[in-house]
């Protein structure tokens, strides 16, 4: 009988959906004869709001006065039909009312061609940057929310808080990574604000800090993020409504300015911009500037006012063009399929239409396209021609061989035009099997542009052979220190040893310490074929079992500081008292010989004094080379020990900031496979006495550049936290009774540091309130000087509270080192140039030995003398070193340092990539984890859990679960889980949403052997299953089941299930 009524409730429900398309189609027919008349809204209207082409049945307007065609639009708008001064909102027409640029509105006037059209065209160059300068529309990066697709967020410089654009209209084709230019919608359709946890009476005493958080904002230039992570604090916080159908109302220039200007005016808590008391952002700048400077600036000030007026709710906006395309399109990882995104879609020709689609399996030969599902779930699907698909492909096609969907591929986006629902994308790769690790790896790497090539002949044959010796020329000109007790400290299996440490005692009681650097410069000469490639490459990537190194091995080979060999050396040696005061610093170039290689591991047992020093461990005890004995080394690392404690202290009660991320650590087989892993949480003092040293040289690097070349240095920045996201933290730390004080990074430092006391029995809580606390962190980048000249301030960096900082100690791996190297050798030569021009000086000086000025470091030393640099003998002294030395001008290293910020940045995504792959190997070979998680958030569809063990964070989605009951308790968030004993299951969402009680949690029987899930052998654990009705609330631990799910025909990625015991299984 069952089988008789199903196909009966289908044809039925078929036939109504029939109806519907009928009535529709009807519609539009009519809709294109009618139009209007007479003014009154008689039949339906075909507008074009916002750049969208946009068909309106009448019934929306049954309510509304009387309308009429905008004159002003080519008849592209519809406006009110009483305006007083163009600056009103009309409150009962739930439609745009907009302006389009001339293009625009022509393209949309014709109403065969809008009937095609799924989106609004974009808009031109020319109006988009008349938009920009007169602040009606802003540039910014796009970033989709990966949880859900529909959301995108948009950081405009000087404002707090992200730009929502929600839904596909709004998003108007844009990707992933594009620069965009956006409109911002007026304030009466804002969405509410997600997640905060700011009180939303703006009436309550408790919110007397948000206008101070706005003005902070101001105050600090708050500049644009470059986080990865896009989302916001809770996915589907959008209605599932595109923007258009919303209704949303603008003003007739399109612009948010005078939709602002207007709520002004009936708030009298927010200034409407006419005063010029009032300071504004300037959006390029970040400073606080005078109103007089133009549109742009008055904008972001309204902006802000209204963020200010209405704490609670989130600005939203749409895409009016794209102005600059995502590297990332080039790169697109994804399956194959035959499967539509929609069931009533098919391929016909070249474009993606909505006609029905009735093909069936051995109908497959004769396709159009394909469809690719990209990996990456913040990217839509595409639609791929058959035609354009590689001849191996499409072999496979006509023998109609399935396991072509099992395939990785790499794609990239090629045209997505207003007419066609989804882009169009062009095989370049077929990289193999998704389910094989190093297909995984060929992935990540394409996905990310990393350059796995060999290097080429002519960068090869810039690099001198392996018996390569340092020359005569160099050991006359440069420092000889190879007398001084030096060695080098770096993990047991590290190959490139860059970076060096010297140790000598002072007869008055001060301790000259020293950092050498392999000096990279030297090979790698500016403007050679190497020197091109290693600006490329940028930076070494390290994945897990694989290095691409920046440089090729054979310069290591030549440079690396290896013990018992004469090397090269840029070195930066400081004497310091017993109070870790520096007295005096010098910095040059040298040559030095390393007396041994210090494995971390040995260092750590020699500070903690495991053994006793004139008797060393026997294996684990390196070679010495030279003069010196195994008592000498020791009695160095410890007192290099004592200063670096000393230092570390210092700088801590300067106001640095530490955030311990602890690393997930896999052991691997012979075959390169991971068969388990561990946390390493231990706190080695040998990593900190090698760290202080590295940052004390970076600090001195960066202070030298900056004096002598003020414009043209590469430092490294790193911006305030988000303060929004940071406001939150601290109120979700108050709520759970902890003391928070985020005012600056010294006293975000001394909270935490208290909190981790207060939760020393409960580590798993501070590991948490870690990774939260890091969230509003933003990116440290590469920046040139002069981009930011007269802002110092903007150089600092926030998390180690230095004012100016680069990097300097790794040249063989990281090309902004290389850089430099380059203008600290500049800096020198421009030194001994002025000296020489100055010897009367200097002569008239002698015998001064504490002036800088007289031992002739007048830009190198520990005082810079600006009067030195500014002197006419100056000025030309470091030009001419900087022509010497290829110190790249502002406008060159500016690009130099944003290739640097990029790769850097796409080098980190391949490490994270990298150890989801491997954990998710280890989860595929182990079937099922069992594991203690806590609580994160909870709500009415899914919960976030963290698990300590693997140091990440996972989702569980509960909602339309048939066998599942749950109930969500919004006033003491909580959630009660049950099982559904006699109640049937009610549907209610799409049928694709449904999910089985085994979708969501493992339930084992208690009677039954808890050693097996359907053959499947359980991790031995201590972990006890939880059982029903379970009751959670935020930060209760409770048990999960974790698992690997895809990777030999879709997306890889660890699932997470509750781990639940029931009798009612």
């Amino acid at each position: 009988m069952k089988s008789m009524v199903e196909p009966a409730a289908a044809a039925a429900e078929e036939a109504d959906k029939e109806k519907k398309r009928r009535r529709r189609q009807n519609r539009r027919t009519k809709q294109g004869i009618a139009g209007v008349q007479g003014g009154a809204c008689s039949s339906s209207v075909d507008l074009s709001c916002g750049g969208q082409s946009l068909t309106v049945p009448m019934v929306a307007f049954n309510s509304l006065p009387s309308m009429r065609i905008s004159e002003a639009g080519d008849g592209a708008g519809v406006a009110p039909a009483s305006q007083s001064d163009g600056a009103e909102i009309s409150r009962s027409c739930p439609l745009p009312i907009l302006s389009l640029p001339a293009e625009v509105a022509d393209s949309a006037a014709n109403s065969k061609v809008a009937a095609r059209k799924h989106f609004a065209p974009h808009w031109p160059d020319q109006a988009v940057e008349e938009a920009l300068k007169k602040g009606n529309a802003f540039e910014a990066k796009f970033r989709v929310n990966p949880h859900n697709r529909v959301e995108a967020y948009c950081t405009i410089d000087g404002l707090p808080v992200d730009i929502l654009i929600s839904g596909a209209n709004a998003q108007n084709r844009a990707i992933e990574g594009d620069v965009v230019a956006i409109m911002l919608d007026p304030v009466a359709y804002w969405t509410k604000m997600k997640g905060q946890n700011i009180p939303c009476n703006t009436s309550s005493t408790e919110n007397s800090s948000i206008l101070p958080e706005v003005q902070e904002v101001m105050d600090n230039r708050f500049t644009r993020k470059e986080q990865s992570n896009a989302s916001c604090a809770r996915p589907n916080c959008s209605d599932g409504l595109l923007q258009l159908e919303r209704g949303h109302c603008f003003h007739k220039n399109g612009s948010f300015s005078e939709a602002v200007q207007c709520e002004c005016r009936d708030d009298p808590h927010t200034t409407t911009g006419n005063e010029k008391a009032h300071p504004v952002i300037n959006g390029n700048s970040h400073e606080i500037e005078p109103l007089e400077l133009g549109e742009t600036a008055r904008a972001l000030e309204r902006i802000c006012a209204m963020i200010n007026s209405h704490p609670c709710k989130r600005p939203t906006g749409k895409v009016l063009s794209i102005i600059k395309m995502s590297p990332r399109r080039e790169a697109v990882i994804g399956f194959l399929t035959y499967k539509p995104q929609f069931p009533n879609v098919e391929c016909h020709g070249k474009h993606f239409t909505g006609q029905s689609s009735k093909r069936n399996e051995k109908a497959r030969t004769h396709i159009d396209c394909m469809y690719l599902i990209p990996t990456d779930p913040k990217f839509p699907r595409m639609v791929v021609s058959v035609r354009s698909l590689p001849d191996s492909v499409k072999e496979r096609l006509k023998n109609c061989d399935q396991t072509v969907e099992k395939e990785l591929i790499a794609a990239r986006v090629d045209e997505w035009s207003d007419e066609n629902l989804l882009p169009e994308a062009h095989i370049i790769h077929v990289l193999g099997k998704g389910g094989e690790i190093e297909t995984q790896i060929g992935a990540i790497l394409f996905e990310n542009a990393i350059n796995a090539a060999d290097f080429s002949p002519e960068s090869m044959a810039c690099i001198p052979d392996a018996s390569w010796k340092v020359p005569m020329k160099e050991l006359e000109t440069r420092e000889d220190l190879r007398n001084v007790l030096t060695f080098t400290i770096d993990p047991s299996s590290a190959i490139d040893l860059d970076d060096a440490l010297s140790v000598e005692t002072i007869s008055d009681g001060r301790i000259r310490v020293g950092v050498h650097i392999a000096d990279v410069s030297y090979f790698v000469r500016p403007d050679t074929a190497l020197d091109t490639e290693a600006q490329i490459r940028s930076t070494s990537v390290y994945i897990l079992q694989h290095r691409l190194p920046m440089l090729p091995p054979e310069l290591s080979g030549v440079s690396s500081l290896s013990p018992g060999l004469d090397r090269l050396a840029f070195s930066i040696i400081w004497d310091i008292d017993r109070h870790g005061n520096i007295i005096d610093r010098w910095i040059g170039q040298s040559v030095i010989s390393s007396c041994c290689k210090l494995s971390y591991e040995l260092v750590e047992d020699v500070i903690n004094a495991n053994f006793d020093q004139s008797s060393p461990p026997g294996s684990s005890c390196p070679q010495l080379h030279g003069r010196f004995e195994w008592k000498d080394v020791v009695d160095a690392l410890r007192g290099l020990h004592m200063i670096s404690k000393t230092l570390k202290e210092m700088r801590f009660k300067d106001g640095a900031l530490w955030l311990n991320n602890t690393k997930l650590v896999f052991m691997f087989d012979e075959c390169g496979t991971p068969y388990d892993s561990y946390r390493d949480e231990r706190k080695r003092e040998s990593y900190s006495l090698v760290e202080e040293f590295m940052l004390l040289a970076n600090r001195s690097a960066a202070e030298i550049i900056s004096r002598a070349f003020p414009d043209c240095a590469l430092l490294r920045r790193h911006p305030e936290p988000n303060l929004r996201k940071l406001k939150e933290f601290e109120a979700f730390c108050s709520r759970h009774g902890f003391k928070l004080d985020t005012s600056s990074s010294g006293q975000l430092h001394l909270s935490l540091s208290r909190i981790r006391e207060k939760l020393k029995d409960d580590p798993v809580l501070f590991d948490i309130l870690v990774s939260y606390a890091s969230k509003p962190m933003q990116s440290a980048t590469y920046f040139c000087t002069g981009d930011l000249r007269g802002k110092e301030d903007d150089w600092a960096h926030y998390a180690l509270s230095m004012p100016f900082y680069t990097h300097f100690t790794s040249p063989l791996r990281r090309y902004p080192d290389i850089i430099v190297h380059r203008t600290l050798y500049a800096a020198l030569d421009a030194e001994e140039l002025y000296v020489k021009q100055n010897k009367d000086f200097l002569r008239a000086n002698k015998g001064e030995a504490a002036n800088c000025d007289a031992t002739g470091r007048f830009f190198t030393g520990l005082h810079f003398n600006k009067d030195a640099a500014d002197s006419k003998e100056g000025r030309e002294a470091l030009s001419a070193a900087a022509l010497k030395f290829r110190v790249p001008g502002s406008e060159v290293l500016g690009e130099v340092a944003a290739h640097c910020n990029e790769r850097k940045l796409a080098s980190r995504h391949a490490e994270e990539a990298g150890e989801k792959l491997y954990l998710w190997a280890l989860l595929k070979k182990k079937e099922i984890l069992v594991c203690e998680a806590r609580v994160l958030g909870l709500g009415p569809r899914f919960m976030s859990i963290y698990i300590h063990k693997l140091a990440i964070e996972r989702r569980i989605y509960y909602d339309e679960v048939e066998g599942l009951a749950v109930e969500w308790l919004e006033t003491t968030n909580t959630l009660v889980v049950d099982v559904v004993r006699n109640k049937p299951f009610q549907k209610k969402g799409k049928p694709q949403n449904y999910q089985t009680i085994e979708d969501v949690a493992m339930v084992l029987n208690p009677s039954d052997s808890i050693s097996s899930e359907k053959g499947k052998e359980l991790l031995v654990t201590e972990t006890e299953p939880a059982v029903f009705p379970l009751v959670l609330r935020h930060l209760l631990a409770v048990p999960v089941a974790l698992h690997a799910i895809g990777g030999d025909d879709g997306p890889l990625d660890i699932g997470a299930r509750l781990y639940m015991s029931s009798y009612f299984k």
